[in-house]
């Protein structure tokens, strides 16, 4: 099995989409990559042992907890130095804000530069069709295309 590498911020964007960022912000998404990939997974104190708790975060709060007490060991803490940084907080990997398009024209409102459409789970094929070409004719990326078959 081959080792996936962290690809920079140059691997991720296509070449034919052109980007307006800086370098800074540049620089800030490849260390937000390298942040993340150190981050553990944050999940509720023995939620692997049982059923009915999810596997998403809660903070706990019993006396005995000892996650709650960072006890060695134990799960994780979220704490404030796991986060990235603030200018690229919630932007795409590829460095795009992430743009929920349901229908063509929502296309028209979004910046060529630093926006990109992601296209709603609801939408159908027929007019996902529409606004894959609409995109192509506004030079916009898609972070969801249609799949191809190859």
């Amino acid at each position: 099995m081959e080792e996936e590498s962290i690809k920079s911020f140059e691997e991720i964007v296509p070449a034919q989409v052109k980007i307006s960022f800086d370098e800074e912000t540049k620089r800030l998404l490849d260390v937000r990559k390298k942040q993340k990939s150190k981050k553990p997974v944050f999940k509720q104190t023995d939620s692997h042992k049982k059923k009915k708790l999810a596997d998403y975060w809660r903070r706990p709060d019993g006396m005995h907890n000892k996650t709650r007490t960072s006890q060695h060991g134990k799960c994780p803490l979220v704490e404030a130095g796991y986060g990235s940084p603030a200018s690229v907080r919630g932007l795409h990997s590829s460095g795009f804000e992430d743009i929920l398009v349901k229908n063509p024209g929502d296309l028209d409102s979004i910046n060529v530069g630093t926006q990109a459409a992601r296209i709603a789970h609801t939408v159908g094929s027929r007019k996902r069709t529409l606004i894959e070409k609409k995109a192509a004719e506004l030079g916009l990326k898609i972070l969801n295309p249609t799949r191809r078959a190859e």
